[in-house]
């Protein structure tokens, strides 16, 4: 009997080691990475909604801007032929629950039709997409009458016109101080016509503006102005 029990445990012994070898990380990798990266892995991908608009000898002639969820975005504006140039940039998250609740509206671009079905001048071909878990849906139009499909083009060519406004005012911080207050002028119009949609982004570069003795004083007033009534409005 004594015998046969020290087997006995031994093979239970045996049994209990494994899956606990089978579960120990690959060489060279830690017990907490390798949850990690398991966890990651188990994990449905992000949704993202794309915006592409196309419009041949016009300025910009591409538009590309990508959203997440959490508002983390990337954006592409240029000219066709320039090469690529995505950038990263941040939106809200409110913002950002603001275009994928209008994507929900537009059944996530899944076999909507948004094209109005007349002769229309040509307004450039724009593009809507939803990807997740590499599925994807897209729609094209180059006019449409959907509310929400236009509630939704509004935003993002408001965020198209942000981003421009942030290199306009980045290029002439450094190449052109003396063009900076023109750029600031036409930013406050705009603002005051609800044209961006997330003014609170450009906040940073007016207060690097501001506070900046190198530029002249006409420019550094218009950005304290513009950020104090960004911080006032409702």
């Amino acid at each position: 009997m004594g015998s046969r029990r020290i087997l006995l445990l031994s093979m239970l012994a045996l049994l209990a080691a494994v899956p606990a070898a089978a579960q120990e990380p690959a060489s060279g990798q830690t017990a907490r990475e390798a949850n990690v990266a398991a966890s990651a892995a188990s994990e449905p991908t992000g949704a993202t909604i794309t915006f592409q608009k196309i419009f041949k000898q016009s300025t910009p002639e591409f538009v590309r801007i990508k959203v997440n969820r959490n508002g983390e975005s990337t954006y592409d504006i240029r000219q066709l032929d320039d090469e690529p140039s995505p950038e990263s940039f941040a939106i809200s998250p409110a913002l950002a629950g603001k275009i994928f609740a209008l994507a929900a509206d537009l059944q996530d671009f899944n076999g909507v039709e948004l094209e109005v079905r007349r002769r229309v001048a040509n307004l450039g071909e724009k593009t809507f997409s939803y990807e997740k878990g590499g599925v994807t849906n897209k729609v094209s139009f180059n006019f449409t009458t959907n509310e929400s499909a236009n509630k939704l083009l509004s935003i993002f060519e408001g965020l198209s016109l942000e981003d421009q406004y942030a290199d306009q005012l980045r290029r002439s911080m450094r190449f052109d101080p003396l063009g900076l207050n023109d750029v600031l002028i036409r930013l406050e119009r705009d603002l005051g016509s609800d044209m961006l949609p997330d003014p609170q982004a450009l906040v940073p570069i007016l207060n690097q503006i501001a506070s900046n003795s190198k530029y002249l004083d006409i420019a550094r007033d218009r950005a304290r102005v513009i950020v104090a009534s960004l911080h006032t409005a409702p």
